[in-house]
């Protein structure tokens, strides 16, 4: 049984990028990744992205991915949106990713514009098309020019929008502009993908967020997003500011390596890093444990 959801809010409104655990000796760590997902369910999250960039899906294998997604249904069963991420810059082997994940069990999919080879607008529609096409799952689009070396235009999304499994969009565009058009003329449900914009995004019309620093702070964005539904503008300013420094803290490197860092301070599971990406140096360590005292976070 899929968890609960609504034309406006089909993956929930408070989701966090998960992490993927690894042993000391760079195996994925399935007990750890189930833990993991328990405890961020537990703090309040509607949805968890399973195989997403955060979970470091550029290093992970198809079996990987499988194994996860499998493992995390396991953990949190129908309490929990399990959206897995399957995107990449091949249309075919996105497609193969898709299908596996309706198969295991997942609750929709995250589909991220195909990165480098730089897809022309048209190209963008097919490709989002084929996934959307190839399962029975709900579609989540994911925007990111700034790692994907193209945006998605707003053209784009309206006619995306008319396909009836694609019901969302993962705004990582870092404009205000043109999400408040996008979010307008597609009527897509628009979740924020750059915790810094969470407020703002609500404001012109986005239902949620897709987090990072969810991992550490989920009960505060609950708090935030339920004051700006309440019409209490005020507290979810204060709750914004509050975080500025978890906000800004959680990317001074690379918000992959900040979060695994931040959950071992905190004895969750996170193990190391696979490479290209490498850990803290004892100098940006100090700077993250002082980041989110600031912010609240409790170590």
């Amino acid at each position: 049984m899929a968890p609960i959801s609504t034309p406006q809010t089909p993956f929930g409104r408070v989701l966090t990028a998960m992490v993927t655990p690894f042993t000391a000796d760079g195996a994925l760590d399935l007990d750890g990744a189930q833990r993991l997902a328990a405890h961020l369910v537990d703090a309040g999250n509607d949805g968890l992205i399973v195989n997403g960039t955060t979970g470091e899906s550029p290093t992970t294998s198809d079996t990987e991915k499988d194994q996860l997604v499998r493992a995390v249904l396991e953990a949190v069963g129908d309490r929990a949106h399990v959206v897995a991420g399957i995107g990449t810059n091949d249309t075919r082997h996105s497609v193969e990713l898709a299908r596996t994940a309706e198969r295991t069990g997942a609750h929709g999919l995250l589909a991220v514009t195909p990165y480098y080879n730089k897809p022309p607008q048209e190209g963008l529609l097919r490709h989002f098309t084929a996934i959307a096409d190839s399962t029975g799952l709900p579609v989540m689009l994911y925007d990111i020019p700034g790692r994907s070396g193209v945006p998605i235009d707003t053209e784009t999304l309206v006619r995306l929008a008319d396909h009836p499994r694609i019901v969302a969009n993962k705004d990582a565009k870092g404009d205000l502009g043109r999400a408040s058009w996008a979010i307008a003329e597609s009527g897509l449900a628009w979740y924020s993908g750059d915790d810094m914009l969470n407020l703002p995004l609500l404001s012109v019309g986005a239902v949620g967020f897709v987090s990072v620093v969810g991992h550490m702070v989920t009960p505060d964005l609950r708090a935030l997003i339920e004051a700006h539904l309440s019409g209490d503008v005020q507290k979810a300013t204060e709750i914004h500011q509050k975080l500025l420094p978890v906000f800004t803290g959680m990317f001074r490197t690379q918000g992959v390596i900040t979060t695994k860092a931040a959950l071992t301070l905190q004895g969750l599971p996170a193990g190391p890093l696979r490479l290209p990406l490498v850990e803290l140096s004892a100098q940006e360590t100090a700077q993250l444990k002082i980041d989110l005292a600031a912010g609240g976070v409790q170590l």
